[in-house]
């Protein structure tokens, strides 16, 4: 196993593909699974840590789209089983989860235009979050996950949602660019210190062969 001194180095990734954000419709907590095009893209991101150096452990959001990429990559990587965190759940959505945005916009517009909002505290009817929720719940487990294995390495399967929130803890005059694409390899590095650097953003090098859909849903601003 690599030592690494002074912080944990923890490689984030996006769950693969499912058939909602392949047919554009609203996910949050709803438990899709993967479809076949995001089992492939599992098998690609495992097959590139695999050839890594050894990971101490590997986390996971317990929605199933992130739970099975995880453990897909658990058993390429010879990793002990896949500790499951609500935390890094994608942001819960409201009345809107389960429509399509169109859909949403003109049966739940109350709810559509609250997730369409800007605003940092804005909460979605239906027991939706509001970003800052979002992000004290995401940034708070991989600090925790951060003080359990500082001096080593360690994998975290999330969402697109989740993924943009982690960006913002660590670079918050930036905005990271474009979509979050599935099975996108993030390498987060926390301090003891809990200072963040983002070491490694948005690399799908290993889906050359396989591809992304580029008009799926979610991994954008308005994820889910």
């Amino acid at each position: 196993m690599t030592s690494v001194p002074g912080f944990a180095e923890i490689v984030v990734v996006r769950h693969g593909e499912t058939s909602y954000n392949a047919s554009k419709i609203i996910q949050g907590h709803i438990d899709s699974e993967l479809n076949e095009a995001g089992r492939r893209q599992a098998h690609a991101v495992a097959a590139r840590l695999s050839k890594e150096p050894k990971f101490a452990a590997i986390y996971s959001s317990d929605l199933k789209r992130a739970s099975e990429t995880a453990k897909i990559i658990a058993s390429t990587c010879n990793l002990p089983e896949v500790e499951l965190d609500p935390a890094l759940r994608e942001r819960h959505l409201g009345d809107i989860q389960g429509l399509t945005l169109r859909d949403a916009a003109k049966l739940k517009p109350i709810a559509y235009k609250a997730f369409m909002s800007k605003r940092r505290d804005q909460e979605i009817p239906g027991g939706g979050e509001s970003f800052n929720q979002l992000h004290e719940r995401c940034t708070s487990s991989l600090q925790r996950i951060a003080r359990k294995h500082i001096g080593e390495r360690v994998i975290a399967v999330t969402h697109g949602g989740a993924l943009r929130e982690l960006f913002r803890r660590a670079c918050p005059r930036e905005s990271p660019d474009g979509k979050i694409q599935n099975t996108s390899v993030n390498v987060f590095h926390i301090s003891e210190q809990n200072k963040w650097e983002i070491k490694t953003w948005g690399d799908v090098s290993h889906l050359l062969e396989i591809g992304v859909l580029e008009d799926s849903f979610g991994g954008d601003r308005n994820s889910g």
